[in-house]
C-alpha cells in the first residue's frame, strides 16, 4: 500500500515538473523579454557563488594531489600526477562537485525566495497587476543558472589545477610552466568539451527544480523550508542522473 502511494506521488511529481518545464520553454521564447532581471540574476547566481565554488575547487585540487601522490610514488609514476589530476577534475570531479555546490546554494536560495513570495501572496499580486510572474521570476532565474554554471565550472577547474600545482610543490620543485605542459600534453578535446556541455544541463536542472519547488510552495513558512530542502535533494539527484546519461552519450559519440 505504501509503495503504491509512493509510486503515485512520484509520477505526479514527474508529471507536474514536466508541465512546468514545458511552460518554461513556451514563455522563454515569447516576448516581452526581461533582460535587466536576467542580467541581475546572472550577477546574483554567478558572481556571488564564485567565492564558495573557488574555495571548494582549490581544496579539492590540493587534497586530490596529496592523496594521490603516495600511490603514484609506490608505482614510480609520480610524474604523471598533474595529468591524472587534470583529467579527473576536468572530466568528472570538477563539473559534478561544482554542480552539487551550486545546487546546495542556488537551488535552496531560489526555492526559498520564490516560496516566500508565494506564501506572502506576492506572486498573486503580480498576476493581478498584469505582470507575468512566470517570465519575470522563473524564466530569468532558470536561464541565469543555465548560463552561469558552465562559467563557474571552468573557473573551478582552473582553480583546482592551481591547487594541484601547489600540492605538487609541497613535495618537489616543479615550475608552473612545466606543470601546465604536462597537463596540456595529456588533455584532449574529448576530456573538456563533453564536460562543459553537460554543465549547461546541470545548471538548467538546478534552476528549473528550484523555481518549481518555490513557485508551488504551500503551507506557509513551513512549506518554504520544505521547498528549499526538496529543491536541493531533487536537483542533486538530477545532476547524478544527467551525468550518467552524459557519460553514456559521450562514449557512444566518441566510438562513432
Amino acid at each position: 500500500m505504501r509503495f503504491g502511494v509512493f509510486r503515485a506521488s512520484f509520477f505526479q511529481e514527474v508529471g507536474a515538473l514536466s508541465r512546468f518545464t514545458a511552460r518554461f520553454f513556451r514563455e522563454a521564447f515569447r516576448p516581452r523579454y526581461e533582460w535587466e532581471e536576467l542580467v541581475r540574476q546572472c550577477f546574483v547566481i554567478g558572481y556571488k557563488s564564485l567565492s564558495l565554488v573557488g574555495l571548494t575547487a582549490f581544496i579539492m585540487g590540493l587534497v586530490m594531489t596529496m592523496q594521490l601522490r603516495p600511490s603514484m610514488v609506490r608505482y614510480g609514476v609520480e610524474k604523471m600526477i598533474p595529468a591524472m589530476v587534470c583529467i579527473a577534475i576536468i572530466r568528472e570531479i570538477g563539473p559534478v562537485i561544482t554542480g552539487l555546490i551550486f545546487a546546495g546554494k542556488i537551488g535552496s536560495s531560489i526555492g526559498a525566495e520564490l516560496g516566500s513570495m508565494r506564501v506572502t501572496e506576492q506572486i498573486d499580486a503580480m498576476e493581478v497587476s498584469g505582470t507575468n510572474p512566470f517570465k519575470y521570476l522563473v524564466v530569468t532565474r532558470t536561464l541565469a543558472a543555465t548560463l552561469m554554471l558552465p562559467v563557474l565550472v571552468i573557473l573551478a577547474d582552473a582553480i583546482s589545477l592551481y591547487g594541484s600545482y601547489l600540492g605538487v610543490n609541497m613535495y618537489e620543485v616543479l615550475s608552473f610552466r612545466l606543470f601546465m605542459e604536462q597537463v596540456l600534453d595529456n588533455l584532449d578535446y574529448y576530456d573538456a568539451i563533453p564536460a562543459i556541455i553537460k554543465t549547461f544541463f546541470f545548471g538548467f536542472a538546478v534552476g528549473i527544480v528550484g523555481c518549481y519547488k518555490g513557485y508551488y510552495s504551500t503551507k506557509g513558512t513551513e512549506g518554504v523550508g520544505r521547498s528549499a530542502n526538496s529543491a536541493v535533494v531533487m536537483a542533486s539527484v538530477l545532476i547524478f542522473i544527467l551525468d550518467l546519461l552524459a557519460v553514456q552519450v559521450a562514449a557512444l559519440i566518441w566510438k562513432i
